[in-house]
């Protein structure tokens, strides 16, 4: 008896094509980079701030705004906006293919890893969306948008339960950079073989350093994403800028804002690394 192809079957060679074409991959590399732009603006801004020399806690969507103001800003902030949209597309392929195995051994790590691409391919896109305004001259609200999604959700039945969870989920996330930057498992995904001994070795410090402060950052997101669950009140929560402005807050807060603020500016060279020598497998 002839078996009989379904549809998603019949796409999914197509598909991988797509995914394999070398543009792909090009576009991956452009937005590493970026990402690098993006998180060095971020940090250079909090460093500024940390060491009293002006600059700002911000979050990406403000560090676009800056990088729109300055001489050529559009061109540049559109060169950016390719890349972000690079980063996203890739993402995406990640969450569909899973090229790089990065959920094996087990079926559930598969999951939880292809919904992190998933959601940072919702998170870039958006950035990426949030550029292309820019650039056509509409201005970003100056609201905090994790409050508003925090109180979207807190709004709906079981909500403030998922804000909780959510909460715990980053917190998570945070300490899983911090445990990636401690055994330097990032190291995987480069073509080391290209890199000589000291790329390798700047590669791993720039990493490690970045990726520790990354860590350090979603956790204390999260951490007030629980609050704002448990005080039932969303202005509890913080995305990014707050994070970092509630770093500063605390005491010897410029000197703690002033080394998370370095490791963006660590983790900027560091994606700028990967744009150069990661390993983009195709599906």
């Amino acid at each position: 008896m002839a078996r009989h192809n379904s549809p998603l079957s019949n796409l999914e060679q197509p598909a991988r094509r797509a995914a394999s074409h070398p543009w792909i991959e090009k576009l991956a590399r452009l937005g590493f980079a970026a990402k690098g732009i993006v998180y060095f603006v971020v940090g250079l801004l909090a460093a500024q701030a940390a060491f009293g020399t002006g600059g700002k806690t911000t979050d990406s969507s403000g560090a676009l705004s800056t990088i729109v103001t300055q001489p050529f800003g559009k061109f540049l902030l559109a060169l950016v906006t390719i890349g972000l949209i690079g980063y996203a597309l890739w993402r995406l392929v990640q969450t569909i293919f899973d090229p790089e195995h990065a959920g094996e051994p087990t079926k559930a790590k598969q999951i939880a890893q292809r919904i992190g691409y998933g959601l940072s391919a919702l998170t870039y896109s958006g950035l990426a969306l949030t550029a292309i305004k820019l650039i056509m001259g509409n201005p970003t609200s100056g609201g905090d948008s994790t409050q508003d999604w925090t109180a979207r959700f807190m709004a709906q039945p079981f909500g403030r339960w998922l804000v909780g969870l959510a909460g715990l989920v980053v917190i998570g996330v945070g300490l899983a950079y911090l445990y990636e930057a401690f055994i330097a498992k990032f190291q995987r995904h480069f073509n080391l073989n290209l890199m000589s001994e000291s790329e390798r070795q700047w590669t791993k410090r720039l990493g490690q350093f970045g990726i520790a402060a990354r860590g350090i950052v979603f956790g204390i997101i999260g951490l007030f994403l629980t609050l704002a669950a448990l005080r039932q009140n969303a202005n509890e929560a913080r995305g990014l800028g707050g994070a970092l402005a509630a770093l500063a807050a605390q005491p010897f807060g410029p000197w703690l804002l002033g080394i998370v603020a370095l490791g963006f500016i660590a983790y900027s060279i560091y994606s700028l690394i990967e744009a150069r020598y990661r390993q983009i497998r195709h599906p």
